[in-house]
């Protein structure tokens, strides 16, 4: 195998770990939301991610012009605080299960962005593939029951799926989108390490100034081990070593058939609401996640081609 070949390679499993620790995230936060709200538990989620990042932010200085840390602060505005307050909002609201499944969506959204902002091709197919896709994602959230059950109006916030809850997760995901595209742009002159810690590091600072105004000073007695264990697990590893390593997936792959491996999210997120919460999803729920994988599988493997580089034509 050539050394092109090899960091291909390397680069695909970068995003299927990336996928898959992803994938723990969901089932993480709905732990932590037992005992805090979504502003506390995110808060924390990347205060530890940061707390793991301080090795790197203090060896690799940024070397960023004006323009390019502006975009750094958009890039962190959209990929901390806009895109896991909104998430996090609608995981409270739906199931570990149902999230999971609408993130599903993602590699097809991923894709169609390459080819609107990155001038990749979408043909025919793709757009069926598209259209299946948008079908699976509504069959999603009409698979379960969107009326709140007796315990949910106890105060067992996400004991069942809603419209509300399902939907916002999707509209976190049009705010990833710009945010990997963002991120990808920054990446092509400067070293991913750097883009990410000191991203993360910037979005950390943005809710620490924006949680305690709107959710309340996170709390610091009363978590039980579990919590802060299922926290400081969705910062160190959903959040910072995933970060690391998508961003630096998809400086050896393009972001359009990376986002094939973006299925791993989805799928590990709802096995373990069926099997470790005791989650269920229905007929419709099932039938609606399949289509949306297997839209973005042909999406991601067999429609989309990569932008030339203009530097090769």
């Amino acid at each position: 195998m050539s050394s092109l070949g090899k960091q291909r390679t390397l680069g695909f499993l970068a995003v299927f770990l990336a996928s898959c620790f992803w994938g723990c995230g969901f089932f993480f936060g709905k732990i932590a939301l037992r005992e805090m709200n979504v502003g506390a538990m995110i808060f924390y989620r990347f205060a530890f991610a940061t707390a793991g990042l301080i090795p790197m932010l203090l060896s690799r200085r940024p070397h960023f012009n004006a323009a390019e840390w502006r975009l750094l602060l958009l890039t962190a505005l959209l990929g901390v605080p806009l895109q896991f307050l909104i998430q996090f909002k609608g995981l409270s609201l739906t199931t570990v299960s149902h999230a999971a499944l609408m993130v599903g969506a993602m590699p097809v959204i991923l894709a169609v962005g390459a080819t609107l902002f990155a001038k990749e091709r979408l043909s025919a197919v793709g757009w069926v593939a598209l259209s299946a896709s948008t079908l699976g994602a509504a069959l999603v959230v009409l698979g379960g029951s969107h009326h709140p059950s007796s315990a949910a109006a106890a105060g067992m916030r996400g004991a069942n799926p809603t419209l509300g809850g399902d939907l916002l997760v999707v509209a976190s995901l049009f705010i990833a989108l710009f945010w990997i595209l963002l991120n990808k742009h920054l990446m092509e002159k400067h070293n991913h390490v750097v883009v990410t810690a000191h991203g993360i590091a910037i979005g950390t600072l943005m809710l620490a100034l924006y949680v305690p105004f709107a959710y309340g000073t996170p709390p610091l007695h009363g978590i039980s081990l579990p919590v802060w264990a299922a926290l400081a697990a969705s910062g160190l590893l959903c959040t910072a070593a995933t970060t690391l390593l998508w961003n630096w997936g998809i400086t050896q792959v393009p972001a359009s058939q990376a986002g094939v491996l973006l299925n791993m999210e989805p799928l590990i997120g709802s096995l373990l609401g069926v099997f470790v919460l005791h989650e269920h999803l229905g007929p419709r729920a099932w039938l609606g996640g399949a289509l949306i994988l297997l839209a973005a599988v042909t999406l991601t493997t067999r429609v989309n081609t990569p932008l030339e580089d203009p530097a090769m034509v």
